[in-house]
């Protein structure tokens, strides 16, 4: 029994440290400005920039790929902020990633034939059920991405819009449009009188 513990314990060691040398020695290192721009986006995972997630999206602005106007979900704020981290102009949304208002799935409970299909499309999990139950939206959970929408065969799934109250209103970010002015330099025939009777000769 002593033996067989130790072979174990000896076993375990041993992977933990080929585990822990492989982490090392082929580690992938990210980019930094990558991490700070999906830090930005909204995570909802919905594919509407044309990209399948928020992370592929982030790699393609920092890579020059895509512009910063092509996340509804994250709206004027977000261009902002990603025009802010990055240093370039702000872009408004281009045709076709205008944001919508902000919505989450509803299920008709008394249509839906539990097929899951919607389950599987969600990428936040924000869908509860099982095969050939009921399903229903967990609503604090839903970023209204719209996936589940296609894949359901009876239609059984709309959005249903957000009213702005107390707790879910936002300010609206400003914008402003940001002048170059061109530094003042002063040269010695320019100086005032009073500085040139204080220079000394």
């Amino acid at each position: 029994m002593l033996s067989a513990l130790l072979v174990m314990s000896a076993i375990a060691i041993a992977l933990g440290a080929v585990l822990g040398y492989s982490a090392i020695k082929f580690r992938v290192e990210g980019n930094p400005l990558a991490d700070k721009v999906d830090a930005l986006l909204p995570q909802t995972q919905c594919g509407q920039c044309g990209y399948p997630g928020c992370r592929p999206y982030a790699d393609a602005i920092v890579s020059g790929e895509a512009d910063i106007n092509l996340c509804p979900p994250g709206g004027e704020e977000g261009i902002q902020k990603l025009a802010d981290l990055l240093g370039v102009e702000f872009k408004p949304f281009g045709a076709g990633a205008e944001p919508k208002p902000k919505a989450v799935a509803f299920i008709d409970e008394n249509t839906c034939i539990g097929c899951t299909l919607c389950l599987q499309a969600c990428p936040v999990d924000a869908i509860m059920g099982a095969a050939k139950q009921m399903h229903t939206i967990i609503a604090s959970e839903c970023t209204g991405c719209e996936l589940c929408i296609a894949p359901c065969p009876v239609d059984c799934i709309s959005m249903v819009t957000i009213g702005e109250n107390v707790e879910n209103w936002k300010w609206k970010y400003p914008v402003y449009a940001l002048k170059s002015v061109p530094p003042k330099i002063t040269s010695p025939e320019t100086k005032s009188p009073e500085t040139k009777s204080r220079t000394p000769a």
